[in-house]
């Protein structure tokens, strides 16, 4: 019933969107900006545009959870959407808050940060292959009387991405460099979507073979690098109080360092030496070579993910692909 409701909620917001309602929407923002001056004429540029988007975030959320086939709290998830957030849900019981953590979000940064924080690593700088289970403290882990108290209490934040980019980064990452991911999923993908597919050793999946695959696959058992952030982290059943962009990465994740009190000597890490960033151009080359049908058909499932955290839908238009 749950997820019906998602669903109608996902298709009234299409429609609010495209008859531009959620520009009317009159209540206060759900989670009002920090430190964000006021539209007194000494705002710059930059700010306001800031100030606009968490805006509309806020606005979009508030629209969507408002609706009353929306979950109000974790306890009203069912038990598998209720056990993927807990899971996703990091715990800072020095520092007092919870992160939830989103595979491709710059999380492996935020999970060396905690570590330093609890002083289980020395340093964000120290090298090496991320473990990303121990020496972290999981929600989910906790009774349901720790859990309340944290959700009710603690500080809580997420980061976000453009859920093309974000899929983009996760096809390069695993289809590409890990051999665990092509024996797992690469080479089922092949032998599923390719014809004579039979000897294929997982590394060669195409762009539109994972998209076609992601279409066919149930969202809430899809891997956690390419479930949608919307199913992570249920932005409507957590109240965050931080929503975090990838696109401003240091700057907000100072602003979370900054609240949650840090040492000074905690900094957001650089980007390893070997990171591939998607560009905008790298974007724009995969996404003009792919069947319209197909982003069209996946476009559903991740429509939250466009919505709530106000990123444009993609243009494949062939304007726009002749460029």
């Amino acid at each position: 019933m749950l997820m019906f409701g998602v669903i109608l909620a996902s298709s009234g917001l299409l429609l609010m969107i495209e008859r531009g309602i959620l520009a009317q929407v009159g209540p206060p923002p759900l989670h009002p900006p920090a430190g964000l001056s006021r539209r007194d004429g000494r705002d710059s540029p930059a700010e306001l545009e800031l100030e606009v988007l968490r805006d509309t975030r806020n606005r979009t959320i508030r629209a969507l959870c408002g609706q009353r086939s929306m979950p109000r709290s974790v306890w009203e998830l069912p038990p598998g959407q209720r056990r993927t957030v807990l899971r996703h849900l990091l715990v800072s019981d020095k520092y007092r808050f919870l992160y939830c953590y989103v595979p491709k979000v710059a999380c492996s940064n935020w999970k060396r940060i905690l570590k330093v924080l609890d002083g289980a690593l020395e340093s964000v700088d120290v090298q090496g292959k991320m473990d990303h289970k121990s020496d972290l403290v999981f929600l989910g882990d906790m009774k349901p009387e720790e859990i309340s108290y944290r959700l009710k209490h603690y500080y809580k934040f997420i980061f976000v991405r453009n859920p093309m980019e974000r899929l983009l980064s996760a096809y390069r990452n695993k289809f590409g460099e890990i051999k665990e991911y092509q024996q797992k999923y690469g080479v089922e993908i092949v032998r599923r979507y390719r014809k004579n597919g039979g000897n294929s050793a997982g590394d060669d999946v195409s762009f539109s073979e994972f998209l076609q695959y992601l279409l066919d696959e149930d969202v809430e058992h899809m891997n956690e690098h390419w479930m949608p952030i919307y199913n992570l982290c249920q932005p409507c059943a957590v109240r965050y109080d931080f929503i975090g962009s990838y696109e401003r990465l240091h700057a907000d994740a100072n602003h979370v360092l900054e609240h949650i009190q840090s040492p000074s000597f905690v900094r957001f890490p650089e980007r390893q030496a070997w990171y591939k960033p998607v560009t905008a151009e790298t974007l724009h080359y995969y996404l003009c070579n792919t069947q319209r049908r197909l982003l069209r058909e996946l476009l559903p499932k991740y429509i939250l993910d466009f919505s709530l955290f106000a990123y444009p839908l993609p243009n494949i238009t062939s304007e726009f692909c002749r460029q």
